[in-house]
């Protein structure tokens, strides 16, 4: 037994070395642009990456720390930002994979791996002597003659500490290293349940059950049943596209109530219940910003966004609560009237009905119908448009890259460059669902932009992902009009990481503050509704015709079509996570929780066995908690910024280039509001907002 022990023993030691010795991470990619090659990476291979990161990133921080020379902003401050280079290399890849291209495995090491870096991350707020290094160049700022991006830097890694424990002592230092390494758990499983449970979903159905469902996805559910060995059934998913469909065009008020309640459901019970997981996150959360000094989370994480305090986001989504309250009742009375006229009596709306009779208000009092639209926007012609909205405004050309290897089939790979022919960096963009992706739309990088020493620009590898609706045997894929919109949404994410001009990563691309990130992405979507625009691409997949004036005419005047429903919704969702993270005792019940928070907002009575929080992944995981406000006060941003647009001409070379220069280029090298000052000549206000919206004249 000792014998086949030892040889265990030697066989697994033999078997690590072989792959640290053919490990893709613990070398620069070789890929073109230097980009990894997916097909080389094991999952064997993440977590000796990531202590081999985490080593090295240790030791240069000691290196910091064992400075005998006085600090300074380089030999401390940029030190610090240049360290864990190894590590972020690998992490990178690890994170973006796990919510595109995952498999059980993937999930399972990522508990361990979310543990390492919190111990890891903790451990360097916690190192005293560290600290005191970066306060003693903090103190002696006004003497260090620094340049706008400096003082960034200098400030962000000052509050960095200051705001996350650097001056707790003995049982609180430990007490906020054991709260972080909890957090990390819980908000690991509270997205690993989400992305698990949505696959278990499938609503079977027959031929009866289809009434009013477009042949485009009957077409599509026809064909995922087949796939399952059950030709001549029809199967529908929680997929986003396939719900969202269902729900807009299902005439089964039973079968809507259904998918709804499923879809509402979610992680509520069983095996992948988020219910204790969410209280959990949230008195660790909160216990961490009392050990810091404030009274709730909330209050904590607003010190480093634009809205400062929780008063302030209070203030704004009140604001638009007073303001678009008596439209939301106006459009909400309006609908019940048409609903009740077509059925022929009385209708009470409930939530799985609003989709359904709006669409049908909306195609008869706009002349939209969003089905009629799809055959226009065929996604490689949608993608030749979003990607010429840039070369339009910015001067950028998108030109793919076979040569440039991909995680996935269903991933691209484009080199971006300018319009002088300078490589700005690399795009990939991954569109359709599957069950190693997990729902909703994003950006993300696998490397971010930054430069060298010695000056030499490291430029970025953008992704963006979405869920679009897939194409089937004779159809390609053809979007609806919100899925133009959401590529809109995440290609502006990916213009301010892909024309990042920085020197430090951690300022550059996206790295802003939650409240202004949503600025570029937002100000895409205007676009949506632009003849000018849509003229370039919006041809049918067939014929090659131009969309038809109706139909164009339908999209353009439908565009406030609701709006003071979509405000509303997004509010409830604004009103949610600031009840979550203001909070300052342990929440019992919450489900009461929920309905509570909601009910300054609440369009529809509450359903039973319905909530919002158990799978509201931006902000239980995603990074949006005390900050899902952020939509709102960058949709405030974005309006006015549009205005000048509108007022200037929408693809004015002059307009576009002083968006580009101070909003897309700078990243978070400076404040934003100076940043938007900059751009605009003035603060933003709600006013835009509510032109746009119709809600003012």
């Amino acid at each position: 037994m000792k014998l086949k022990a030892l040889a265990a023993v030697v066989a697994a030691t033999a078997t690590f070395m072989a792959s640290a010795q053919n490990n893709p991470f613990f070398s620069e990619f070789t890929g073109e642009h230097g980009t990894p090659l997916f097909s080389q990476i094991k999952n064997e291979h993440y977590i000796p990456a990531i202590d081999r990161g985490i080593d090295l990133a240790n030791k240069e921080i000691a290196a910091i720390v064992a400075n005998s020379e006085a600090p300074t902003f380089e030999n401390t401050i940029v030190a610090l930002e240049k360290s864990g280079k190894d590590l972020s290399r690998v992490l990178g890849v690890y994170f973006a994979l796990l919510e595109c291209n995952s498999d059980d495995e993937m999930m399972e090491m990522s508990m361990e791996i979310s543990s390492k870096l919190s111990d890891y991350s903790t451990s360097i707020i916690l190192n005293e002597p560290l600290w005191k290094r970066v306060r003693a160049v903090w103190e002696g700022r006004d003497k260090l003659n620094l340049t706008p991006e400096q003082q960034m830097l200098l400030k962000n890694t000052y509050e960095s500490f200051a705001l996350s424990g650097a001056d707790l002592e003995g049982a609180d230092r430990d007490e906020y290293k054991r709260l972080s390494s909890e957090l990390s758990q819980l908000t690991t499983m509270f997205g690993q349940n989400v992305q698990k449970e949505l696959p278990t979903y499938e609503i079977w159905l027959t031929k009866d059950d289809l009434a009013g469902l477009p042949e485009s996805q009957v077409e599509a559910a026809a064909l995922e049943a087949e796939k399952k060995g059950r030709k001549g059934e029809y199967l529908f998913t929680l997929d986003a596209p396939v719900y969202m469909a269902f729900m807009k065009y299902s005439a089964r008020p039973d079968l809507r109530e259904k998918m709804w309640r499923l879809y509402t459901g979610r992680n509520t019970k069983g095996e992948f219940s988020n219910v204790d997981n969410i209280k959990k996150i949230a008195d660790v959360r909160r216990r961490i910003a009392n050990l810091l000094g404030s009274k709730n989370y909330a209050e904590q994480s607003t010190k480093q966004k634009m809205a400062r305090n929780p008063e302030n986001v209070m203030a704004l989504l009140n604001q638009l609560r007073e303001a678009y309250t008596p439209a939301m009742h106006a459009e909400i009375d309006s609908l019940t009237a048409y609903a009740s006229k077509i059925e022929g009596h009385p209708v009470t709306l409930k939530p799985w009905d609003y989709s359904y009779y709006s669409n049908k208000y909306k195609a008869a009092k706009h002349a939209f119908d969003e089905e009629a639209l799809r055959p226009y926007f065929e996604l490689d012609k949608v993608i030749n448009g979003v990607f010429g909205l840039a070369t339009r405004l910015y001067g950028l050309q998108f030109t793919p890259n076979p040569r440039v290897e991909t995680y996935h089939p269903d991933a691209k790979a484009f080199d971006v460059t300018d319009a002088d022919g300078k490589f700005i960096g690399v795009l990939y963009t991954d569109f359709f669902p599957r069950a190693s992706k997990r729902p909703g739309a994003w950006m993300t990088n696998f490397k971010e932009q930054w430069r060298e020493a010695d000056g030499t620009d490291s430029r970025p590898l953008v992704q963006i992902v979405m869920n679009f609706t897939k194409p089937t045997a004779d159809k390609p894929s053809l979007l609806t009009p919100y899925e133009v919109e959401t590529f809109l949404h995440e290609f502006g994410h990916a213009l301010h990481g892909l024309l990042a001009n920085g020197t430090y990563s951690s300022l550059s691309g996206t790295n802003v503050y939650r409240d202004f990130v949503e600025l570029p992405s937002q100000f895409n979507e205007n676009y949506l509704t632009k003849k000018e625009f849509l003229d370039s691409f919006a041809r049918h997949y067939v014929t090659g015709e131009a969309m038809p004036e109706s139909l164009l005419n339908g999209l353009i005047a439908s565009a406030q079509y609701g709006a003071a429903y979509a405000c509303m919704r997004q509010l409830g969702f604004g009103f949610l996570d600031m009840a979550w993270h203001t909070t300052e005792a342990p929440v019992e019940d919450a489900v009461a929780f929920e309905i509570e928070a909601m009910r300054p907002v609440q369009i529809f009575e509450p359903v039973e066995g319905s909530m919002t929080s158990p799978s509201f992944g931006h902000i239980f995981s995603g990074g949006y908690a005390a900050g899902y406000y952020s939509y709102k006060w960058a949709e405030v941003l974005d309006a006015d910024a549009f205005a000048a647009f509108e007022e200037e001409g929408i693809f004015n070379p002059a307009t576009a280039r002083r968006f580009k220069e101070n909003i897309l280029m700078k990243g978070g090298s400076e404040a934003p509001d100076v940043l938007y000052r900059r751009f605009r000549g003035k603060d933003a206000t709600i006013d835009a907002l509510l032109r746009r919206d119709g809600i003012k004249k």
